[in-house]
């Protein structure tokens, strides 16, 4: 059996195993793992102690590079499906009091991050999300990218990427955004047919995305991603093929494909969703079997979860070398990078340290006032959860794990340590999705796509308390 990171192109064929029941019987309820422990298991840290702590010991430590996260909540207009953290107004005279708070969040933080003889710390990955990003002015992302370079030091050839919404930029906007210094971007699009942009209230027609994908490309990003969800309002297998041909047609570097997770008691503008109008499990299922077939046809390759990229992409690249990372902003090329999160709901997690901003703008303006840091909630990691980490993180980006060297680092037999883990992977066994040996664990190409379930088998908290239903599904 080919290991999951050595392929090329993949074909449906390779996925062969994929069938309908195998689909229904393991799209179960489970954690997303952007982090391991999950970001529901925080404990209250208004202080920021745990934050402020590694700050300061990786200051002390080897200056190696880290990422930066810049959450932008504005946005003009609700999107339905959405359940980010956003503050919707078309007043963009608010964004001045939020920018003069974000720089003081900045300062602080790259002061407790500054080295003996005062150094910057090295970035070598920055991600601009939201919310709308480019809800900001020219100037204003001109300034905040100013005041970053000023407290951090950019390494050459850095990667900046930034999520963009289609309705808010033209070619002059991206090609400002290009001359700061991003060398990717990210394209919200979610569905291309129109009664499903009506539905979800986010009308950005397929000529239109096309036109600004051409000017990126003359642009010279280095990479270009497009977001896709399956699973909203009136969307069908038909509607939906043509959106994927539409999308392979302006062939971007990188495809996400979310399945929209439907909760209207937890996020409000989701109740503007027609429930009786949404596609039924099976429709899902059938709609994501479309979207890979598709997409591998057309020579994208399967990174994992809900990402595809082309080969010569980065992403596929670090995935076939094995190199491929995960963190709160998803796959990342970074290995071991440390990241700091700035602004309202931003995650950081540095060293063992995880920790989360406070979510309204009020609160996060009333820490920053009286001389703390931002931080609601965090958690620092004892070794057990250091080595589940491990665990989950090789499964979730190499597809494998291998024993000698976790039980050289750890001090364990693993077979003894996981034994519980390992038999409830036997299930996935027995179906060809997981191959175990006495020398590790790997995920089968078919495994691949039910990766998050496997690695769940993983999760300490999930099995003690099992409430894996506060999670969206699988697949």
């Amino acid at each position: 059996m080919r290991h999951i990171g050595d392929n090329t192109h993949e074909s449906s064929q390779d996925m062969e195993l994929i069938t309908p029941d195998l689909m229904r019987r393991f799209d179960i309820p489970g954690p997303r793992y952007t982090s391991y422990p999950t970001a529901d298991r925080f404990v209250p840290d208004q202080q920021g102690e745990a934050l402020i702590g590694a700050l300061q010991a990786r200051a002390s430590g080897p200056a190696l590079p880290m990422s930066l996260y810049i959450h932008v909540p504005f946005c003009e207009s609700v999107c339905y499906y959405c359940a980010c953290n956003k503050v919707i107004t078309k007043d963009h005279g608010k964004v001045q009091d939020y920018l003069r708070y974000l720089e003081v969040e900045i300062d602080r933080v790259s002061q407790h991050l500054a080295g003996p003889e005062g150094e910057l710390s090295p970035v070598s990955q920055l991600h601009f999300g939201g919310g709308s990003p480019t809800f900001l002015s020219d100037e204003e992302l001109a300034s905040l990218v100013a005041r970053l370079r000023a407290r951090f030091e950019f390494v050459p050839g850095a990667e900046c990427s930034i999520e963009i919404d289609p309705r808010t930029v033209n070619g002059a906007r991206l090609a400002h955004i290009r001359q700061l210094g991003f060398n990717r971007i990210s394209f919200g699009v979610q569905d291309f047919d129109p009664l499903v942009q009506e539905a979800i209230h986010r009308v950005q027609p397929f000529e239109q995305v096309a036109a600004l994908m051409k000017e990126a490309r003359a642009l010279h990003f280095d990479s270009i991603n497009m977001d896709l969800i399956y699973g909203l309002p009136h969307q069908g297998p038909t509607s939906f093929a043509r959106t994927l041909q539409q999308v392979v047609s302006i062939r971007p570097d990188r495809i996400a494909l979310y399945a929209y997770a439907h909760l209207p008691a937890r996020f409000k503008p989701q109740r503007r969703i027609d429930a009786f109008v949404l596609p039924g499990a099976d429709l899902k299922l059938r709609m994501l079997d479309q979207a890979i077939e598709t997409f591998l046809q057309q020579g994208y390759e399967y990174i994992g979860m809900d990402h595809f990229a082309l080969p010569e992409d980065q992403l596929a690249r670090v995935k076939r070398e094995g190199r491929l990372q995960r963190n709160f902003q998803g796959y990342h090329t970074n290995a071991g990078s440390d990241l700091v999160g700035f602004g309202v709901s931003a995650i950081s997690q540095v060293g063992r340290a995880y920790s989360q901003n406070v979510k309204t703008l009020a609160e996060y303006y009333a820490a920053l006032d009286a001389g703390q840091l931002p931080v609601e909630r965090g958690l620092t990691l004892d070794d057990d959860d250091l080595l589940r980490r491990e665990v989950i993180m090789a499964l979730m980006c190499q597809g494998q794990v291998r024993f000698e060297p976790l039980e050289r680092r750890y001090g364990i037999s693993f077979v003894d340590y996981f034994d519980e883990a390992l038999e409830r992977i036997r299930e996935f066994e027995s179906f060809g999705l997981v191959l175990r040996t006495d020398a590790g664990i790997e995920v089968s190409k078919a495994g691949w796509f039910f990766v998050r379930a496997v690695a769940m088998a993983f999760d300490k908290y999930l099995w003690q308390h099992a409430d894996h239903h506060r999670f969206s599904k699988v697949l």
